[in-house]
């Protein structure tokens, strides 16, 4: 019995939602050794009571890869080829678009892997089932399943055919599949055949697709380089040979195809009609606009009354536990530093699900694919091109996954100037810091009956960051020299109803892993910064102690607004405090205090946790365990003038800081693994501090 099963197929095939129907949510996300193209991982059980592994592997077109994620694939196929691994192929292929899906099926085919044809998109299609498996089966001799991913017709019959799939005696058995052009390993030489005399398969067409691919051949296997190393010596043209080998499969391919027809009547397609107004150089950028302005009004809107209820129960918890638990440093640890810490970040969930949940309807339709080709021409004359517009887009949700998602464009200048601006799109991570103080200045007022004056503000970050993305990019194309403009080749999927199992799987990972990966930093920080807002030099706390008397019997305080003044003292004297104070100076002139530069510094581990860094210095010391963090940030003052900290001027220069500061160590991380060279995430970095530093520098001085 084989227990691994990998699912192969082009982009926009359904693969996904296959996997989506065999896994369910016993799947995990993680990524290749040593890169960071994203490889999901399920289980799924069948009928005969054992569980089988299965592997979705990147989208791809052929075995000959133009873009990284298509390497990665090739490599995973030609890896398991020479090592001979046992493991069953599910193909699979959309049944409106065959003419264009099976090229790589057939070299698949003629590597003789153990393949299952799954026929997709089984609802789009007006088609004889059973006729349709029939004919494909008996042509490629391989079993052959017509399904819908869609609705989950077929699934349980794939997963049948999967589970009594019987091993070729021969796996070295002839192929109708050829080749013009192959390396003979025996002869060690390059040979020229003509015609039906070249018969290709198995071992020697492995042979054939390693000699393309002696550039990185090595890290595929070391041995292989070796046997064939004399290829690079022979007058082997491996353009040439790649493009008689696609040719020829396609001439092989059209008069299958063309009988095939008499099985498959597809459904009449309205894309065309919808395209005339969608990707309209007009009408496209305003509705894409439009869209995105929704989305950022929906952000609000919906999540408002379950953020109340969060918030709610967060402070329903906090004031049980601070009555109810005995006083110690325990409790205090646990009330002011890990739950004000959590519950700073818990609150903002609905807000992040929300924006998860469209951005997947939006590519679940096909909505993504026609904005990268409207945006193409403009992300050209930018130093990009239209992929970028997926990264940048992508940007919104986490610049980690937009940056890896570079990989597809294959022009390295591009590739790069997208990169160095991705993380200028305002991700996820900033929705609670955005959330938070957008609430403190802009009022929930309603505009035209449609929008809201919060919601307003918040596109208007987002917009704020891509324009400046753009005008980045355009002076990086200035300096940057670089190879020739790239071209777009894209294709364009059908409009479909999105599939709601999908988006929602999507959005369930998504959110949990931003909850559980920034849960477990905001965790430890908020652990960490309690122990260094409450403690401090022996001789600076007591000062504090000294100073608190001194005040609370020059002013008369009463015993409450004496705890108030010790705590905010002690704060002060702290640790915490006193890293504060050491960058205050500095930051002094955009309106910050201490305080805030405490935040600075421990979000730059994520910026999300400025939000569990301002509620765990503002619980330390306070009794007030129901009021939230905005009313307690509100009546902050500077304590050398008295005034408030918090006024429109400071709160609207702390969102363009960090609108545009690179407060991500993990984004410098994937920079650096994705350039392969520390330089460009130090520029990175020094570019977008400076940026963010002196645009907020302009913002508090136009509105203090």
């Amino acid at each position: 019995m084989i227990k691994n099963i990998i699912l192969i197929g082009n982009p926009n095939s359904g693969k996904s939602s296959v996997f989506n129907r065999l896994t369910g949510l016993s799947q995990k996300i993680g990524n290749y050794p040593g890169v960071t193209v994203e490889r999901k991982i399920g289980s799924s059980s069948f009928e005969d009571g054992h569980s089988r592994t299965i592997t979705d592997l990147p989208g791809c077109y052929s075995l000959f890869p133009s873009t990284q994620d298509e390497k990665i694939a090739t490599k995973e196929i030609l890896t398991s080829s020479i090592e001979s691994t046992d493991e069953i192929i599910v193909y699979v292929a959309d049944i409106t678009k065959l003419d264009k899906h099976l090229l790589l099926f057939s070299q698949l085919k003629s590597l003789n892997k153990n393949l299952i044809l799954c026929l997709n998109m089984l609802d789009r299609a007006n088609t004889n089932i059973d006729k349709v498996e029939e004919y494909f089966a008996k042509t490629f001799s391989v079993p052959t399943v017509a399904i819908s991913a869609k609705t989950g017709f077929g699934i349980e019959k794939l997963k049948k055919v999967i589970q009594d799939f019987n091993l070729p005696t021969d796996r070295e058995s002839k192929d109708i599949f050829f080749d013009l052009n192959h390396w003979d390993e025996e002869r060690q030489e390059t040979v020229n055949a003509v015609g039906e005399k070249t018969l290709l398969t198995g071992r020697e067409y492995l042979n054939f697709i390693l000699t393309n691919h002696l550039d990185w051949l090595h890290e595929i296997s070391p041995a292989i380089r070796d046997r064939i190393n004399g290829i690079e010596q022979s007058d082997f043209k491996p353009t040439q040979s790649q493009i008689q080998d696609t040719l020829h499969r396609y001439s092989i391919l059209e008069p299958i195809l063309l009988q095939a027809k008499s099985h498959i009547n597809n459904h009449p397609s309205i894309s065309e009609k919808l395209d005339r107004l969608v990707t309209h150089r007009i009408a496209g950028p305003v509705i894409f606009l439009i869209l995105m302005l929704l989305i950022f009004q929906a952000i609000f809107a919906w999540a408002q009354i379950p953020m109340d209820w969060i918030d709610g129960l967060f402070g329903f918890i906090t004031e049980w536990m601070a009555t109810s638990l005995p006083q110690g440093w325990f409790t205090d640890l646990l009330v002011n530093g890990i739950v004000a810490g959590i519950g700073g970040i818990v609150i903002f969930i609905p807000q992040i699900a929300i924006l998860f949940l469209l951005i997947g309807i939006l590519e679940e339709t096909g909505y993504m694919a026609r904005v990268v080709f409207l945006l193409d021409n403009t992300m050209q004359k930018l130093g990009m091109n239209g992929r970028s517009v997926v990264a940048l887009v992508s940007g919104g949700a986490c610049a980690i996954p937009a940056i890896m998602s570079t990989r597809t464009i294959s022009n390295w200048r591009e590739r790069l100037i997208t990169i160095m601006v991705t993380p200028l799109i305002s991700c996820s991570a900033r929705i609670p810091v955005y959330a938070l103080l957008i609430a403190m200045v802009v009022p929930y007022r309603r505009v035209g009956g449609v929008f809201n004056q919060q919601g307003l503000a918040f596109g208007l970050l987002y917009f704020l960051g891509a324009i400046m993305a753009l005008i980045v990019a355009f002076f990086m194309k200035k300096i940057m020299k670089g190879d020739s403009r790239s071209f777009l080749m894209l294709e364009m999927p059908e409009y479909r109803f999105p599939n709601w199992k999908n988006v929602g799987i999507a959005t369930y990972n998504k959110v949990k892993s931003f909850v559980f990966e920034a849960g477990k930093i905001i965790l430890i920080i908020s652990i960490v910064l309690w122990f260094l807002a409450s403690y401090g030099p022996k001789d600076s706390m007591q000062a504090a102690d000294t100073l608190t008397e001194q005040i609370s019997t020059e002013q008369e305080l009463s015993p409450e607004e004496e705890a108030q003044t010790l705590a905010t003292l002690k704060l002060e004297h702290s640790y915490a405090g006193i890293m504060g104070k050491a960058i205050e100076p500095i930051i002094r002139p955009i309106g910050f205090d201490w305080k805030i530069g405490i935040s600075l510094i421990t979000s730059f581990a994520a910026r999300e946790v400025f939000v569990g860094t301002m509620a765990t210095i503002y619980s330390v010391g306070s009794e007030d365990h129901t009021a939230s963090i905005q009313e307690k940030m509100q009546k902050e003052t500077f304590l050398d003038t008295g005034k408030k900290v918090y006024t429109k001027a400071t709160v609207w220069s702390l969102l363009v800081f960090y609108a545009f500061a690179m407060q991500c160590m993990s984004t410098l991380a994937i920079v650096r693994k994705e350039t392969r060279t520390w330089k460009w995430p130090i520029i990175q970095f020094v570019y977008l501090t400076l940026l963010a530093y002196f645009s907020s520098f302009i913002v508090y001085t136009i509105l203090v």
